[in-house]
């Protein structure tokens, strides 16, 4: 990959701008998206626009640049985006996939276009979302995956894509941290990312011990738990040293090693998460569990049948999905992932 922020003119005539600014769940999934635009146009140059933090999400796409969106900072507000579209200007863009359509992109949106540049964004299917979510009169129907939204941009922007071409890449070497810290396991390697943004989607943790703890015995599988932040890693570091085959990595890789590692489990277990679409981006199976949202609101994991997908009661629990992202919790809905038996969980790993 290209160096970033080189402030270079590309060498290539036709450069396009992909705007995906955060947040991790959502920029992984712009990755079978863009893979699948560079193997349908290879003479054509990627600028992905995002945070820092997530170049690496980027690393195994040719004649990709990502280039820093510093919004705290530089780039911060309406001066700092008019310098940060005249910075990407000097890049020669041809064209921008707005796949993020936020406040910030709307305003890089209007600079590109007074300088003649063609934006296409997202559309975020919001009526049909809040039909989705509503606790009367609901519909009840799979919506559009957000991966077939993020296609939509560049076929209107005149690259039309389609993802049933997409391949995975090759996985990646491991490093010796990775190395040092699975000991060269040969058992089978199984990701728990346990955490979430909202509680309304994150399985209890005493029912995941439990799971852990099926799991563990079995004694078939090195488990290497996910999370961040202090608090996930105190959580997780608590975890892991109860048992032989589960390690915490949290704090104990880069985020490219945590990357390559994913990329070479052999499953993952995750809520409604960034890390379910970072391990379904290296074609992981990928085993999720719902609680108040739901895979028909379109972020079911890239190339994930629907069977991996473990969702509550929903006879019990009928106005599931409450919300998009699990920040609406109707009262009496605060417990529905207590309707996942962990027999469930460990069941559904042992098929895979």
């Amino acid at each position: 990959m290209e160096k970033s922020n080189t402030g270079q003119p590309t060498t290539s005539e036709t450069n396009v701008l992909v705007i995906r600014l955060s947040a991790m769940g959502d920029v992984a999934m712009t990755v079978p998206v863009l893979r699948t635009f560079r193997a349908t146009y290879p003479d054509v140059k990627l600028t992905v626009l995002t945070r820092k933090f997530f170049e690496p999400i980027f690393s195994d796409i040719e004649n990709l640049e990502v280039y820093h969106a510093d919004v705290t900072g530089k780039h911060k507000g309406v001066l700092g985006l008019t310098r940060l579209a005249n910075e990407l200007g000097k890049l020669g863009i041809s064209g921008v996939a707005d796949l993020h359509n936020v406040l910030r992109s709307n305003v890089l949106k209007t600079i590109f276009s007074l300088k003649g540049i063609k934006v296409t964004q997202i559309d975020k299917g919001r009526a049909e979302k809040k039909a989705l979510t509503r606790s009367q009169n609901k519909v009840f129907k799979q919506l559009k995956t957000t991966h077939q939204r993020y296609a939509d941009v560049f076929s209107a922007l005149g690259y039309p894509i389609d993802l049933e071409t997409h391949k995975f890449p090759k996985k990646q070497p491991l490093t010796e941290d990775i190395l040092s810290l699975t000991q060269n396991s040969t058992k089978k390697w199984l990701g728990i990312a346990p955490f979430a943004q909202y509680e309304s989607k994150t399985y209890p943790l005493e029912l995941m011990i439990k799971v852990i703890e099926t799991i563990d015995n079995q004694d078939k599988f090195e488990i290497f738990l996910f999370g961040g932040g202090k608090r996930e890693a105190d959580i997780l570091n608590n975890i892991g040293s109860k048992y032989k085959n589960v390690t915490n990595i949290v704090g104990k890789l880069s985020f490219e090693d945590e990357l390559k590692l994913i990329g070479n489990l052999d499953a993952m277990i995750s809520m409604d998460s960034g890390n379910a679409h970072l391990a379904a981006m290296y074609g992981i199976p990928t085993i999720t569990l719902w609680g108040v949202t739901h895979p028909f609101a379109g972020f079911m994991p890239f190339g994930q049948p629907i069977e991996h997908a473990i969702l509550p009661n929903l006879a019990k629990y009928d106005q599931i999905p409450t919300s998009i992202y699990g920040n609406k919790v109707p009262p009496g809905y605060e417990k529905v992932m207590h309707t996942i038996q962990p027999e469930i969980v460990v069941d559904a790993v042992n098929k895979l």
